[in-house]
Order: structure tokens, then C-alpha cells, then sequence
């Protein structure tokens, strides 16, 4: 440990005495911030019993700069530690920003994956193809403190054809062999996947790249990849890509491909991409596998660079962004499907069965399940924020943009709603169509913790659980 970490983590350990509790939006059931900025979930693993999730953290500006990652656990997914800032931008290949990656989880040890941004400064860089340093690190940890960094590839092994924007690793062991992708952008601007392959998670050898033929966003982030039920999954977060009706509707995406044929050569095809979440905040997510071999996902519910469509209001709190709950996948019939942990039914406290055409007033922190709908369906929050089904339109819509920070409307279209699953958390929903077929996810800013509830259907059976909040140490 150098000075300059040491005068991080006491900077750090001063800023987070703040207190956000009294913040009527500060949420219940999602981790956050303790202060300041959080985006990508990185590093998810099952270790030695317990579930850690790191994230990107910039403790010290509400709208994010220089990047460390924050570090929760924990033993049933509801009752949290936080373990503070393992990993600080305290090294020449990191000193601008701890970016985002991945966690390989051997020989009682993590083996942390991250990009160490650096950026020149003092010249006229367009820090796409010149000025900015993408250096892949590792970072030996035994669950609670980091004992060692190491630069492993910096942007002088990376392919000639590439900008200099290759990032967020993924590593998984397969065999007797590890491979990593990364994110990259060539200088045509076309997003594509690196492909590496090492003996030892030390010394990398490029394989091969993963793309479409044709440009799909000038930027892939955040790739993953992994087999489901005997399926190639893909996920990325591309950047660049424009709307197509209503696909494509956020500034950037995330989706996944269905990939057939072998990726560690070029002998392969990938089927058409599909966004992953519907709503307004949803982007970068990471999957691992737990000791249940359960694939779950989790994802930052937020996105960057939306200053000009909409905003979250809890910047004047001094804070901004979640992650979103995790979510277990499944494919059926050649679709992602996500549904809501079940260790979340823990945290039920209260059930209550909501008629149809009665308006109500609850606490802003529940589980809403609503079943048998037949048709059509509208479901009203604070007399503004409409969650309807219709004409096989399903639709997320705020009336007043103040209550949702600017933002309008969302749709996909639907063959048939015949389940609709809520998660309802302060400043959040989360909505699973049909056991999770199709996902929204969305920030939203009522004036109180009590908000008004509306359903208007004949037939659905419509149950409600108040929920207790996450335990956080």
C-alpha cells in the first residue's frame, strides 16, 4: 500500500460519514452508493459462501469521474456488508480510473480482471485513437483486501485495426484453459468482442473476435459470455446503435445473441439481437454462476450520458444510481428469460389482496403480482405513471415528466400479458411480463413514501407484499 491509497481510502472513509438516510428515495431492497456515483456491477462471483458484488464507485462526484470499486457481500442475498474500496486508481496503469470487469473465482482466491484507464493530458487528443490508455489488470484478493495488481496487456498488444477504446474484461475457465472477451472499437467504428486465450489467467494469447457482418454500434461494452441449456449466449452493451421503432429507444442498449457454431473460430454466426430490458435505466450487466448453478444477472439500473433526455433527481442528494435486483436466466424457446431471485420472498412482510377499480395508498416499497389477465390491463401509479397492456402493446409511460425526471414512454410488442410481477422500491420499479419474458426497468421520484395504486382489469387476480429493506452493515 502507497501513500497516495492510504490518502484515498481515509478521503473516502471522511465522505461517506454523510448521512442520505433521511432521503425519501433512497431505496429499500437495491444496493447503492453509500454516497456520491454508481454504475457498472463488476466482479460478481459466489466465494467461500457468500455473494460478492463490486461495483464502479466514484464516491467523491455525484456525476462520476475518477472510478474505484465498491464492495458489498453477502451470505443469503438479503443482508448485506459493506467492505469498502478494494481496488483505487493508485498505480501508473490505473491512475485515471479502476474501469470495469470481472471476477475468476480459484484456488481460494479472486483473481480480479479490470480495465486501468489512463488518459494523457496537455495535447490535442481525441482520446478515441490517441491519448487514452486501456491496460488490462489483474488484481489477487482473498475476499476482503487486495494483495496484488499486475498490468497483464496494455493498448500496444491489442489488435492494429482497434482505437484505443478496449475494455471491461470477462474470464471464465473452460477445460484446462481460461479465455477472456473484451470490449473493443476498431477504427472503422464498429463495436466488436476481443477473444483471448491463457494457461496460467496470466499471459494472453489473442484468438480470435466475435462480430456481425454488418456494424451493429460503433462501441461493444461490457461483454459477456457463457452457455445456457446447452446455448452460446452473447451479451454486450452496444453503443452507437440507432432506434428502430420501438427497439433501440434508450441512448445505448444492452441485448444479447444467440451464437451458433464455434466462437474460438471464425466458424460461427450470430442469430438477432435483443435488448435485454425495455425500460429507461438499464444497462452494463455481468452474469456469474452460483453455488446453486444458477446463471444470475444483474445489471446498473441507469445509464450514462442521458443529461440531455432526462435526469435522476437524486443528484440533489448527493447521490445517483443502483443496481438493479438480481435475476435468475433461463432460456425457452430460443429467448432470455430473467425472473426475480427467490430469496426475495423473504423480505415479504405484509400480504394484502388489491381489488380491481379501488384506488389505494401504500408505502412505496412492495411486490405487486397480477394474474389470469385477460385482455387488456392498466395499472396507475400516483394517478401519472401508466403500466398498460393493450392491442398486444405493452407500455411504460409517465403523464409528468417531473415524476419521472423527463422521462415518456417505453413499449415492446407482446403476443399476450397473462402475468405481470412488480417490484416497487422508493425511487424504482422493476416489471417482469410473463415471468420474465420481457423486462422493465425504471427511476421514478415521488413526492412521498406513500403513493397511490390503481388497476383496472375484470378478471386478474392482483396480490400485494410489503417489503421489509435490505439489512446493510
Amino acid at each position: 500500500m502507497n501513500s497516495l491509497t492510504k490518502h484515498l481510502q481515509k478521503s473516502i472513509e471522511m465522505i461517506e460519514k454523510n448521512n442520505l438516510h433521511n432521503d425519501l428515495w433512497r431505496l429499500g431492497f437495491h444496493l447503492m452508493p453509500p454516497t456520491g456515483w454508481l454504475n457498472d456491477p463488476n466482479g460478481l462471483c459466489y466465494f467461500k459462501g457468500e455473494y460478492h458484488i463490486f461495483f464502479q464507485y466514484s464516491p467523491f462526484n455525484v456525476n462520476g469521474e475518477l472510478k474505484f470499486w465498491g464492495h458489498y457481500k453477502s451470505k443469503d442475498l438479503i443482508n448485506w456488508q459493506y467492505l469498502g474500496v478494494p481496488l483505487l486508481p493508485d498505480q501508473p496503469f490505473d491512475c485515471h480510473g479502476v474501469y470495469s470487469g470481472s471476477a475468476l473465482v480459484e484456488d481460494d482466491k479472486m483473481y480480479l480482471y479490470y480495465t486501468g484507464n489512463v488518459k494523457n493530458f496537455g495535447e490535442d487528443y481525441d482520446y478515441i485513437n490517441n491519448g487514452r490508455g486501456s491496460n488490462t489488470i489483474l488484481a489477487i484478493s482473498d475476499g476482503n483486501i487486495v494483495n496484488s495488481k499486475k498490468c497483464l496487456l496494455t493498448n500496444e498488444d491489442y489488435p492494429k485495426n482497434l482505437t484505443c477504446h478496449v475494455r471491461d474484461p470477462k474470464v471464465w475457465k473452460e477445460n484446462d484453459a481460461y479465455y477472456m472477451v473484451l470490449g473493443a472499437r476498431t477504427k472503422d467504428d464498429k463495436g466488436i468482442i476481443l477473444l483471448y486465450k491463457s494457461l496460467d489467467k496470466i499471459n494472453w494469447d489473442f484468438l480470435n473476435t466475435i462480430e456481425t457482418n454488418t456494424p451493429f454500434g460503433y462501441m461493444w461494452e461490457c461483454p459477456d459470455l457463457f452457455t445456457l441449456k446447452n446455448e452460446t449466449i452473447v451479451i454486450i452493451s452496444p453503443q452507437g446503435v440507432e432506434e428502430e421503432g420501438y427497439k433501440y429507444n434508450n441512448i445505448y442498449q444492452s441485448g444479447y445473441y444467440i451464437l451458433n457454431g464455434d466462437y474460438k473460430t471464425s466458424n460461427y454466426t450470430l442469430n438477432n439481437f435483443v435488448e435485454l430490458d425495455r425500460g429507461f435505466d438499464f444497462y452494463a450487466p455481468q452474469t456469474f454462476l452460483d453455488d446453486k448453478n444458477r446463471r444470475i444477472l444483474i445489471g446498473w439500473l441507469g445509464l450514462p450520458d442521458i443529461e440531455a433526455l432526462y435526469t435522476n433527481k437524486t443528484i440533489e442528494k448527493g447521490w445517483q444510481h443502483c443496481l438493479t435486483i438480481p435475476r435468475v436466466l433461463d432460456i425457452i424457446n430460443n429467448k432470455l428469460y430473467q425472473k426475480p431471485i427467490d430469496e426475495l420472498k423473504n423480505l415479504r412482510n405484509k400480504q394484502i389482496e388489491i381489488n380491481n377499480n379501488t384506488l389505494y395508498n401504500i408505502e412505496c416499497c412492495f411486490e405487486l403480482i397480477i394474474e389470469n389477465i385477460l385482455q387488456h390491463i392498466t395499472i396507475t401509479l400516483e394517478n401519472d405513471t401508466i403500466i398498460q397492456f393493450k392491442d398486444n402493446l405493452f407500455t411504460l409511460k409517465f403523464n409528468n415528466t417531473d415524476l419521472g425526471g423527463g422521462r415518456k414512454d417505453r413499449n415492446v410488442e407482446i403476443n399476450n400479458c397473462n402475468k405481470i410481477h412488480m417490484f416497487v422500491d422508493y425511487s424504482s420499479i422493476e416489471i417482469f411480463i410473463n415471468d420474465g419474458e420481457e423486462v422493465f426497468s425504471t427511476r421514478f421520484y415521488p413526492k412521498n413514501k406513500n403513493i397511490s395504486l390503481k388497476i383496472n382489469n375484470i378478471n386478474s387476480k392482483n396480490t400485494l407484499y410489503y417489503l421489509n429493506s435490505f439489512s446493510i452493515k
